[in-house]
């Protein structure tokens, strides 16, 4: 919140996306992805956000891994950039929620259990840790921030994309 909240009308428009990876090695995980235009959960982030989610979601079905979503619901760090119209999306892997029976026939894990029995408690150390669900979502995280790094004319609305993107040089000439 102290970072956007120091931040100049100008500065928070220059800022095309949030990408929130937190939480993402829960030990009895999911993949939970945030819920950008709201068509699954009550509530949608700002325009754009389901264009980051949708990014995931083609990320995961490419590699054959099912995902759930997740609201923004305003739980973790995107909320301060939310609140001020920028896009954001990300992903998750549960804290003190119980998964399901249905989600561990899916994920595998304990059903009535916490994903993250541990979450904000001492036991809270790198042994508390999927290492599979890290390797999963980082390189899901990985190649949304390669796709955001080439180009945010999806979230942004504008067709201009980076050199690096298009091929062209600094000054659009290929």
């Amino acid at each position: 919140l102290h970072y956007v909240a120091g931040l100049t009308a100008k500065q928070q428009r220059d800022i095309a996306l949030n990408l929130n990876f937190d939480m993402v090695g829960s030990p009895n995980y999911v993949r939970f992805v945030y819920d950008g235009d709201g068509s699954d959960t009550p509530v949608a982030g700002p325009n754009g956000s389901g264009r980051i989610e949708q990014v995931f979601l083609d990320y995961f079905a490419s590699q054959g891994l099912p995902t759930e979503p997740t609201a923004q619901d305003g739980r973790s760090d995107y909320v301060a950039f939310t609140n001020v119209g920028i896009p954001a999306g990300g992903l998750f892997t549960g804290a003190e929620g119980i998964k399901t029976a249905e989600e561990a026939a899916i994920y595998g894990g304990t059903a009535g259990v916490a994903y993250d029995s541990c979450y904000h408690q001492a036991c809270d150390t790198i042994t508390n840790v999927s290492t599979k669900a890290v390797d999963e979502m980082s390189d899901a995280a990985a190649h949304a921030t390669l796709t955001f790094a080439m180009t945010t004319s999806s979230v942004s609305g504008t067709a201009r994309a980076s050199s690096v993107a298009t091929g062209a040089g600094p000054h659009g000439a290929a």
